[in-house]
């Protein structure tokens, strides 16, 4: 039964930082629609803004969206216009600044003019919350600052994203909670 009720404690946390998150977001007013293929960008009436000629498109978020053009993903601004080039396998919104970029199967964080601001050796990673962002290396979780350097070494078997100064952990099927700090609030329990 504990186990059911912290599971639960730690999956309606991940929920409550992803809907701050999305909350926090800059509201640009444009919105990814697709038509014969092809992605652009409508406003609230349905006025067509950007149009339709990406093969993929992602909602904006600090100005930018994350554009596929081909198989690479760039990002574009808000006048339509290429910011960063497409020359990444994978791209996700910014937050805090970076935008998490994949090439082949390893992941880094780049700034808006596109340059990396982390190596490019994560297996895995979350969006920038509060100052850190989750990222798995060697089959680990740990966090980052935004230099790359770890804030809180990769041991991990999960970790969410950080709200309210806080994070959800994992260890096997034990899930608890950690502070910035990496110390435990709640320790993992079955």
């Amino acid at each position: 039964m504990k186990r059911t009720v912290l599971l639960l404690v730690c999956v309606v946390f991940l929920f409550l930082a992803w809907v701050q998150q999305v909350e926090g977001e800059e509201k640009s007013g444009l919105f990814p629609v697709v038509k014969n293929d092809k992605w652009g960008f409508i406003d609230k009436t349905g006025k067509l803004l950007i149009n339709p000629r990406f093969d993929g498109a992602g909602p904006f978020s600090e100005g930018l969206a994350a554009v596929a053009v081909g198989k690479k993903h760039g990002f574009i601004d808000k006048t339509g216009s290429l910011a960063i080039s497409p020359r990444f396998d994978n791209a996700m919104i910014f937050s805090e600044g970076l935008a998490a970029v994949g090439i082949g199967d390893k992941w880094g964080f780049v700034d808006k003019t596109g340059k990396f601001a982390t190596g490019q050796e994560f297996d895995r990673v979350w969006s920038f919350s509060e100052g850190l962002a989750a990222v798995a290396t060697g089959g680990k979780w740990g966090f980052i600052d935004k230099t790359g350097k770890f804030a809180i070494g990769p041991k991990f078997d999960f970790a969410g994203p950080f709200s309210e100064g806080l994070a959800a952990v994992g260890i096997g099927n034990r899930y608890g909670l950690i502070d910035k700090t990496g110390k435990y609030i709640w320790h993992p329990v079955n």
